[in-house]
């Protein structure tokens, strides 16, 4: 059994494997070749002792998954669409026309998400007129976030696209769980592994919006007894906003004990939602894919001479 924890995101056309102190992106070029790209990189909550905190780690830890994943993805994007004229045309971009043009994309993204997944649900449940009760105010809210979420990823799994995405997420998982049994990576061995993994984000993802019922709960009724009234809409998503990076910092150390008590009863019941959707959200994947999800392991964890890294454009 590994000690290591490791844990990545598909890509497009790859997969990027994140190891305590380096994360790796394999992808295939259209070609056929497999891409390696090593980065070392450690983790601010191992850096900065008072970001090593419960909770603030989680926190702080998503914020870097994000980062990491968007670079990620980009690096991807460039290896399939690549040939000489986008190559050159990347190479004159100045660097920093290619930041804003990223910031402006996620920021854009995340206003989306936002408004959609956040603000929407509140909307609705005050337009109910629930506003009074906290408790059935964020049952509501939560509902309808946890619905929207699985018919979001559901309606993605009919793409093209999207299922090889969900295929070199699967490959992740079992490359993972075979790497985690001390297994040799042989195709042989990976393919008798599950592409269902309790670590997995898409589990993050759900347990936040689960723990996000009962905590803006807590907090909306903690609300009402101190200042003797209910929130404005407005005022109301601005505080829950604001609560966020506790939902998610409480959720990231519900799952970092899981995967240390698998075989607890309570636990099984805990991750067996994120489980279920994980069966949308991953795919069996194909052979070749399976050999990019191993490229980015074994040179995370250093079971191969390091790939060099490869200079951003």
């Amino acid at each position: 059994m590994s000690t290591i924890n490791v844990g990545g995101q598909a890509l497009i056309e790859g997969v990027m494997i994140r190891a305590p102190e380096r994360y790796s992106c394999a992808c295939r070029r259209p070609t056929g070749e497999i891409v390696v790209k090593s980065q070392d990189y450690i983790p601010v909550s191992k850096r900065k002792k008072l970001l090593n905190l419960p909770i603030v780690r989680g926190f702080i830890g998503l914020f870097e998954m994000l980062a990491i994943g968007i670079k990620s993805l980009n690096f991807s994007a460039e290896v399939a669409g690549e040939d000489l004229k986008t190559k050159e045309k990347s190479k004159n971009q100045a660097g920093w026309q290619k930041t804003l043009a990223q910031v402006l994309s996620f920021a854009l993204a995340l206003g989306i998400a936002i408004s959609v997944f956040f603000y929407l649900p509140l909307l609705v449940a005050t337009v109910l007129n629930l506003k009074q009760h906290p408790f059935w105010f964020n049952i509501v809210t939560g509902v309808i976030r946890v619905t929207m979420f699985i018919l979001y990823v559901w309606f993605l799994s009919f793409f093209k696209d999207f299922k090889r995405l969900f295929q070199y997420h699967g490959a992740e998982h079992m490359s993972i769980y075979a790497f985690e049994n001390g297994e040799e990576l042989t195709l042989e061995n990976i393919k008798k592994y599950s592409t269902l993994h309790p670590r997995c984000g898409t589990s993050f993802l759900f347990l936040l919006l689960i723990l996000a019922i009962l905590i803006y709960s807590i907090s909306d009724s903690l609300y009402f007894i101190v200042a003797q009234n209910v929130p404005v809409l407005a005022k109301r998503f601005l505080y829950h906003l604001l609560l966020l990076p506790i939902v998610a910092g409480v959720s990231y150390e519900i799952l970092k004990l899981s995967s240390k008590t698998t075989d607890n009863f309570l636990t099984k019941i805990l991750i067996a939602p994120g489980l279920w959707l994980q069966k949308i959200t991953t795919q069996r994947p194909t052979e070749d894919q399976i050999e990019v999800a191993v490229a980015a392991l074994e040179n995370a964890v250093g079971l191969k001479p390091i790939a060099p890294i490869v200079e951003e454009a």
